[in-house]
């Protein structure tokens, strides 16, 4: 399975959207420099989410793109729910292990309160870094390996 990085997109602070940046570097064991989600030993370190997914919000008339689900990787061409835990990602330079899929809700979440749902929380995957490396736009997404 190949997918491409449509965006890449990193906060300052947690709680909101993340603005796309075009390009990043992801640092083994530790996330998105400069993203406030970042830590070391944390199995989120990275957060992708397909841009199948933003479309369907964007269908029910949202004002969404890229970053607005506060996902770091937007994906396109790759159905990530498919993609086991376990399984190891290329996405441009770095490597990724998929650590999760969805999350947990909590609609205290700012971006709860402006769009009334997060698509994150159904369709992202979260994943660790096992090794780091500069990721851009137009990049290739790979499945490197599945348990």
């Amino acid at each position: 399975m190949t997918g491409e990085v449509v965006e890449v997109c990193i906060s300052d602070r947690k709680g909101g959207k993340k603005m796309p940046v075009g390009e990043c570097e992801i640092i083994e064991d530790y996330g998105v420099k400069a993203d406030s989600h970042a830590s070391s030993g944390h199995h989120r370190q990275v957060c992708l989410l397909a841009q199948e997914s933003i479309a369907k919000m964007k269908a029910k008339g949202l004002n969404v793109g890229p970053g607005s689900f506060a996902e770091n990787i937007t994906t396109r061409g790759l159905d990530l729910l498919a993609i086991p835990i376990g399984a190891r990602l290329r996405v441009g330079e770095a490597v990724l292990e998929v650590t999760q899929k969805g999350k947990e809700r909590h609609e205290d979440s700012p971006i709860y309160r402006e769009f009334g749902e997060v698509i994150t929380w159904s369709e992202g995957i979260f994943a660790k870094v096992l090794k780091g490396g500069k990721v851009r736009a137009g990049d290739l997404i790979e499945v490197l390996q599945k348990p």
